[in-house]
């Protein structure tokens, strides 16, 4: 079952498992398009996992067409300052949900990549999953002062978006800090390779496989 309803400060998606729970919590952040149905069936994937699983509109009702990368340039410049903020009272409020067992992940896709890790620094999520986190390196130096969250991180060889080198330095920053994780890179894979809805970016065995490893990642930290 699934709704719009406001948590925190932002209206969103929330996708519930079948019973009466409590359940574990995730939330699921968009990529830089905004709250598209692509980020709400992945939302209705993990409820279907047995997660209570929030997609948080950070963009408050905008949203860019798929390919149209000057309105999403716009809306993530205008709307991502205020994300983290956001995102913590959304943590919040899903924590105290009375269909929420306690424990409460985030998983985000490109700029929700991001801001997935940025929240780990903010609110003690008690795991974290980026998928091709852009922009990722623009807060490593913050991420090496608060973050600890048990972290899995998902990328292409081919992701044309993220600066050479950011994902190793990602993974050896994780290793600085003492952060159970594992990092993974997909070979033939850009940016987006998760997304099934558009075949130009969409990798099937790269994505298969994230899902089968984010599954085992979610439900070993999070049940």
């Amino acid at each position: 079952m699934s709704e719009t309803i406001p948590l925190g400060k932002v209206k969103g998606h929330l996708a519930k498992p079948q019973g009466n729970g409590p359940f574990p919590a995730l939330i699921v952040i968009q990529e830089w398009w905004g709250l598209d149905a692509q980020t709400k069936s992945i939302a209705d994937r993990f409820a279907a996992e047995g997660y209570l699983a929030f997609a948080p509109d950070l963009y408050h009702g905008e949203l860019a067409r798929l390919g149209d990368n000057e309105t999403a340039s716009r809306l993530v410049q205008q709307y991502a300052p205020g994300a983290p903020d956001e995102l913590t009272t959304v943590f919040d409020a899903l924590k105290s949900h009375p269909a929420c067992s306690g424990k409460v992940g985030s998983v985000g896709f490109c700029f929700g990549g991001r801001m997935s890790l940025h929240l780990g620094m903010l609110r003690p999520l008690d795991a974290v999953c980026t998928f091709y986190g852009g922009g990722m390196q623009n807060i490593f130096d913050q991420l090496r002062a608060k973050f600890n969250a048990p972290t899995l991180g998902l990328f292409g060889d081919a992701d044309v978006s993220i600066p050479v080198g950011t994902v190793e330095q990602f993974d050896l920053l994780l290793d600085e800090i003492g952060v159970e994780h594992e990092v993974i890179v997909y070979p033939n894979s850009g940016h987006a390779f998760f997304r099934d809805s558009d075949p130009q970016v969409y990798k099937p065995e790269a994505s298969q496989d994230a899902w089968e490893r984010v599954k085992k990642f979610f439900a070993k930290h999070l049940k």
